[in-house]
């Protein structure tokens, strides 16, 4: 029976592992329209499953596979799914997209999610086809590499499965290992862990079942004209460089950060930035699946070993974050993240914060020091096989500060847990206060603030309240794209995005929407992360960044200065934009 709403199937496929039964769960197209699909829709379902109060690593977890109405569709950047489950990094809510053609497989299953609760007996491989689960011994794939593991899974199931893979980071519980699929990768919060945990080496999908549109004529001329301006100057410097052409502008800015935040500018920027790569190394382009942007720029390892996708978050956290300025070590430092099944912001920080901590001698590790890229690769490899201090690296900045102790949180480099990406708070204040609310922790996908500070509308070094409601207004447009789902790289092609994103759900599912009511469901969207934190333990204590921000202007730039005092007015100011209470509860909440 064909569902009422074009664009989705209706239905979420619910397998539980423990059991090996699957059931198909009714999606109605209020809850369709209220959540959209993506992110939002995940979060839902997490939500009605009382993931938030469960460990993340338990049998009771649940992790949700979530693609949207538009997956499938002519729309450009459209093929992306969403992974969201509760985070064993930080313990509060974790939605990670990637695009690849597994959304594509996966909503022709027939489903607009899949979710996975229990945990198999034994290191398995779920296969869904159309209606169909199968749950197989993984055998000889557990402790295989990625790239290994889905060519082996190609060849042994054949080549119209797509499959989305655990590295042996995932396999032995690393709270920030990825969920990879084609190069491409489910990456920040650990949800490799998560499916670790559930005995799950991969999931493949295919399927038989196509969703109609409302408005199939309208939408392919609609789809063409996007695309036309998907390849103009907005997105230019992503197909020039790629995202890593941040580099230099942020080094030049004192808004890189260098050596575990101590610095805000790297001196060996130069030598491995694209600029400089892209003449001295073999340098090739890609797209994502259905994507006309081309970001992707893969450049070639020294010693023949193929080609490395590199983007800016990458480069930073393993280049200068680490104090690391040799281009071979940067490539191969990101080629075995993406083998190992590593978030590589998590991984650089986490050991940029160990180099530190050795050196100050708070841990008897010498062999760790800034620069060192020897050190680099070496604690990579300790981090996935668990050797050594790798035990403790193993568990994010946060935790391994705890076991060290000696007010070592001071300085490591994350919030909620979460490690900080390549973005120096205390120069890019609005920013700052995108990390310190952040339902996810400190992300630069689910706040896109620096877009302000590198605008003419605040003073980046002195943000006030009165400029709260652009950070309000970035992260509600992040909660919807990453609901929708397109790519964040499309947002300066949108003239006014909430009228076009209606016009899209229009031509797709025939709803009649307005821009109003979708900026509505956007504060929705980030309500409802909101509220599974609270019910996860969140309290406003977390909302803060470390006292290294907080008490230490930026070396190269005085200027740069963000107090506590200043930093908590603006998280009140937020909190009140958002009709919560000053410290951040919903006030539902607080009268349950």
């Amino acid at each position: 029976m064909r569902n009422s709403v074009p664009g989705y199937h209706g239905r979420y496929l619910r397998i539980d592992l423990s059991t090996g039964e699957s059931n198909s769960v009714a999606l109605d197209e209020s809850r369709l329209r209220r959540t959209l699909g993506g992110s939002g829709l995940g979060v839902d379902i997490l939500l009605e499953e009382d993931a938030a109060t469960a460990d993340p690593l338990s049998e009771a977890a649940a992790i949700a596979f979530v693609f949207s109405s538009l997956v499938g569709s002519p729309l450009t950047t459209s093929a992306k799914f969403a992974v969201v489950s509760k985070s064993p990094l930080t313990e509060r809510i974790n939605d990670s997209l990637a695009s690849s053609g597994f959304a594509l497989a996966g909503k022709k299953t027939g489903h607009d999610a899949i979710l996975l609760t229990g945990r198999a007996r034994q290191p398995s491989v779920v296969l869904v086809n159309d209606d169909s689960v199968t749950v197989l011994p993984a055998g000889a794939l557990w402790g295989v590499e990625n790239s290994e593991s889905q060519q082996r899974l190609h060849e042994r199931f054949g080549s119209d499965y797509q499959f989305a893979t655990i590295g042996p980071a995932g396999e032995r519980l690393v709270r920030y290992a990825t969920i990879s699929h084609d190069g491409r990768h489910a990456g920040r919060g650990g949800s490799g862990a998560v499916l670790g945990a559930k005995n799950v080496k991969a999931i493949g999908v295919r399927g038989s079942r196509r969703v109609e549109w409302a408005y199939p004529t309208e939408l392919t001329a609609y789809a063409k004209r996007l695309s036309e301006k998907s390849f103009g100057p907005a997105t230019a410097k992503y197909r020039e460089l790629g995202t890593a052409t941040n580099l230099l502008a942020f080094n030049r800015l004192n808004v890189l950060p260098t050596r575990n935040f101590q610095q805000g500018s790297f001196a060996g920027a130069e030598a491995i930035s694209p600029e400089q790569l892209s003449v001295t190394r073999e340098r090739s382009r890609a797209s994502c699946a259905a994507c006309t942007i081309g970001c992707e720029h893969l450049y070639g390892m020294r010693n023949g070993d193929g080609k490395v996708r590199l983007e800016y978050e990458n480069l930073f956290a393993l280049g200068p974050l680490c104090g690391i300025d040799d281009p071979d070590v940067v490539l191969q430092a990101c080629k075995r993240c993406d083998e190992l099944g590593l978030d590589t912001i998590s991984a650089g920080g986490t050991i940029a914060f160990a180099m530190e901590c050795a050196e100050r001698g708070y841990i008897d590790e010498p062999w760790l020091r800034f620069g060192d890229g020897a050190a680099l690769q070496r604690g990579l490899e300790m981090v996935a096989s668990g050797d050594g201090v790798g035990s403790v690296l193993s568990q994010g900045s946060r935790r391994m500060a705890q076991v060290v102790g000696q007010n070592s949180i001071a300085f490591a480099p994350q919030v909620k847990g979460l490690e900080i990406p390549g973005y120096d708070p205390r120069g890019l204040q609005t920013m700052a206060l995108g990390f310190a609310v952040g339902t996810r922790g400190a992300d630069h996908n689910r706040s896109g603030a620096y877009e302000v500070d590198f605008s003419d509308a605040v003073d980046r070094r002195a943000v006030g309240p009165e400029s709260v409601s652009l950070a309000v207004e970035t992260e509600n447009k992040a909660a919807l794209m990453d609901s929708l789902i397109l790519c964040k790289f499309l947002r300066g092609v949108f003239e006014d995005f909430y009228v076009e994103a209606a016009e899209m759900l229009h031509l797709i599912t025939g709803w009649d929407l307005s821009p109003m009511e979708l900026r509505v469901t956007a504060g929705r969207l980030v309500d409802a992360k909101k509220r599974f934190n609270i019910l996860a333990g969140w309290s406003p204590a977390e909302d803060t960044l470390p006292e290294r921000i907080l008490k230490q202007p930026l070396p190269e730039d005085p200027r740069a200065e963000l107090s506590a005092e200043r930093l908590s007015t603006l998280v009140s100011a937020y909190n009140q934009a958002r009709g919560w209470t000053a410290d951040g509860y919903i006030v539902e909440e607080i009268c349950k």
